[in-house]
């Protein structure tokens, strides 16, 4: 039951709206004999707001078309009304050599070389230190131009984002010690560039190598993040806003919030040393995501370049 205004019309022209009902797995034939259903002779512009759709849906197709007392136009292109859902996977042909892809889990294998292997540090002999590749030889041994090398144990994903909202979240593997997830612009990162390190990087770090730590990084700052080593990350991309949230799931906190503006389609960016991570895409973006974000709307007319900057690093955190 959509709630709608009106207003009169000034023109003299009258507008004929069609519209049919669709469902996006509905085979061809099928969707080409849907009848369309007709709103004739509207005067007034008619403002609707429909809620309780379903996500990941198409609903209804409508076009229009106006008249005045001489002719009739043509019909407007048809437009779809649909809840898309941003489904992703990782991009093999980007992945670390020493970083296996196997459908929605990111595992870090070592190349057989013990000085890789954080559990052999302080143990190793001279013969494994000087067996560990260095960057330009690793980089050789991959075959690929586009495969991140040396130590940048990274993978993309293989789905770009350009405008909207997304959401997806991220479980590291039990024997993890080290992961960053976050956005990028592909042609920002060269080969052996971190994630983070760069200006069109941005990521949470969460480690747990020696000591815990999680940290926020952008453009090669860290703000470290006083709060325990989540197990379940969710993470918001809104690409109009220039939003970007980390939220730990299992307790409902926001993590950090980078406010900024996207310039360049993005996409997902992981980092695995030791351990492995698993990603779930697809998903509807949570009703929890509101508070969020209504809690952290920014005002950034008139600010300085400056202070903006330090903006990037703001925690803001629900208390």
């Amino acid at each position: 039951h959509p709630e709608f205004q009106n207003k009169t019309l000034t023109g003299t022209f009258i507008f004929k709206l069609e519209y049919r009902k669709t469902e996006r797995d509905s085979a061809p034939r099928a969707a080409a004999e849907a009848c369309w259903e007709k709103v004739c002779d509207i005067t007034e512009i008619v403002y609707f707001c429909v809620s309780g759709l379903k996500f990941d849906s198409r609903f209804i197709i409508v076009r229009v078309r106006a008249r005045n007392k001489a002719a009739a136009g043509e019909f407007s292109e048809p437009v779809a009304i649909e809840t898309p859902a941003y489904n992703f996977g990782f991009d093999a042909s980007t992945a670390h050599a020493e970083l296996k892809v196997q459908g929605d889990t990111v595992t870090w294998e070592p190349q057989g070389v013990k000085g890789h292997d954080p559990r052999m540090r302080g143990k190793e002999n001279k013969s494994s230190r000087s067996a560990t590749p260095s960057p330009n030889k690793t980089a050789a041994s991959r075959g690929g131009r586009d495969r991140f090398a040396g130590e940048s144990y990274t993978v993309l994903g293989d789905q770009e984002m350009t405008d909207g909202c997304h959401y997806w979240e991220l479980r590291p593997l039990a024997d993890w010690k080290s992961f960053s997830v976050g956005v990028a612009y592909r042609a920002s990162l060269g080969r052996f560039d971190q994630l983070g390190k760069s200006a069109g990087s941005w990521c949470l770090h969460a480690s747990q190598w020696l000591q815990s730590s999680l940290a926020a990084k952008h453009n090669n700052r860290a703000k470290t993040l006083d709060w325990p080593l989540p197990q379940r990350i969710g993470i918001y991309c809104d690409y109009d806003s220039g939003d970007l949230l980390f939220i730990d799931v299992d307790r409902l906190r926001l993590l950090h919030a980078f406010k900024t503006k996207f310039s360049q389609p993005l996409v997902p960016a992981f980092t695995v040393w030791c351990g492995g991570i698993t990603i779930a895409t697809g998903l509807q973006v949570p009703s929890f995501m509101g508070n969020f974000l209504h809690a952290n709307i920014i005002t950034t007319v008139g600010l300085s370049s400056s202070f903006l900057s330090d903006l990037l690093f703001t925690d803001f955190t629900l208390l």
